[in-house]
């Protein structure tokens, strides 16, 4: 799979669960799937920063059910799609050879996830009768499958 492809999809479960492809990272790096070592993102692969995203990834999960969740649409919640993507897009680029595509990848998928989860979801618990919950925890389930595959499949 190719660099920019892997790190679109890793910017898409940004899009999805902010939180999720930091956390993935931070588990790709920590077990080594992720070679960061002597680079400048040689921190993620830290017991502690494992801890703090997955921590954030737990957070966001809970907080996702809650009904006064704002929109991932909203700019707040946009822009820190667009950011985790893209941080999490530079860390693969950046173990893969160019932080640059990483960095351009991550921010594509993020915008791509963000949008594209938002119509998913509200067509699906449209069709569903309005239950969110089921459609949340899929997307959830989604984001992490996805997250796994995409920092296990990178070397």
């Amino acid at each position: 799979m190719t660099l920019f492809i892997l790190t679109v999809l890793i910017g898409f479960v940004a899009g999805l669960r902010a939180m999720s492809a930091p956390a993935a990272v931070a588990l790709g790096a920590y077990l080594g799937w992720l070679p960061v070592s002597g680079t400048w993102a040689s921190f993620m692969g830290h017991w502690l920063a494992l801890a703090i995203f997955a921590i954030l990834a737990l957070v966001e999960f809970v907080t996702d059910q809650l009904p006064g969740t704002p929109s991932r649409k909203v700019p707040q919640q946009f822009g820190a799609r667009i950011i985790s993507g893209g941080f999490s897009g530079a860390i693969i680029g950046t173990v893969s050879g160019s932080l640059a595509v990483g960095l351009m990848g991550g921010v594509i998928g993020a915008v791509l996830g963000t949008l594209g989860g938002y119509e998913a979801r509200k067509r699906l618990v449209a069709a569903i009768g309005g239950q969110d919950l089921p459609i949340a925890l899929l997307e959830d389930a989604v984001a992490v499958i996805l997250a796994l595959w995409v920092v296990s499949s990178v070397l």
